[in-house]
């Protein structure tokens, strides 16, 4: 335990405290040897970042919860299904970064509920660079997280129905197997018919 607290720079007394708030997971145990690892320094890091940042103790503690209680990143992808999305591997501190102080663990929930977030050790997991650098930007144009993640969701509900439609109809007229090779034809309907309704929106405000 001293040596942990001396190489996370924070007095045993803390890393005491921090233990009885399960900030930190139990050490190894063998017989009356505590062993800590790596982990348990950079989650002592990422506790004193987030401190930094403004975060509380409580409020770390439930992103903590949400994080331990989210899906684990084989789960996130569904490692044996094919995608074209890439996945981007984050700390805490670069996920709170990328978004202002707006990672609560309401939003924190939400984007774990999404499917948008999942865990791999230490490390975060989002499913989507796009999606991350979209919502990001969002966010940085002063539009609330909750907000955007709250629209990420009825997106969800449309982009599924709009998967159903093309799988259905590929699939009245060509075996399973093409279904991949022809989803880049329903990406370039899906941005053409968005694109052409926003040129519809804008004329309606003009």
């Amino acid at each position: 335990m001293e040596e942990l607290a001396r190489l996370a720079g924070i007095p045993v007394r803390t890393l005491r405290f921090y233990r009885e708030r399960k900030l930190i997971a139990p050490p190894r145990r063998e017989g009356r040897i505590a062993w800590y690892d790596d982990d348990h320094l950079a989650r002592l890091r990422t506790i004193a970042a987030l401190l930094e940042r403004g975060h509380t103790l409580s409020s770390i503690a439930e992103l903590a919860e949400a994080f331990e209680n989210g899906r684990n990143v084989g789960e996130l992808l569904g490692m044996d299904t094919p995608t074209e999305e890439i996945p981007v591997r984050l700390t805490p501190e670069e996920l709170a970064d990328r978004f202002e102080g707006q990672v609560t663990p309401e939003n924190l929930a939400a984007a774990l509920d999404l499917g948008y977030l999942g865990t791999d050790g230490t490390e975060i997991v989002h499913v989507s660079r796009r999606l991350l650098d979209v919502s990001s930007a969002l966010v940085r144009e002063g539009i609330p997280l909750a907000e955007v993640l709250d629209a990420g969701r009825r997106v969800r509900e449309h982009a599924d129905a709009l998967a159903d439609l093309f799988a259905d109809l590929v699939l009245r007229h060509a075996p399973e197997e093409d279904l991949q090779r022809m989803r880049p034809l329903a990406r370039s309907v899906v941005e053409a018919e968005l694109s052409l309704a926003l040129d519809r929106r804008l004329r309606k405000r003009n």
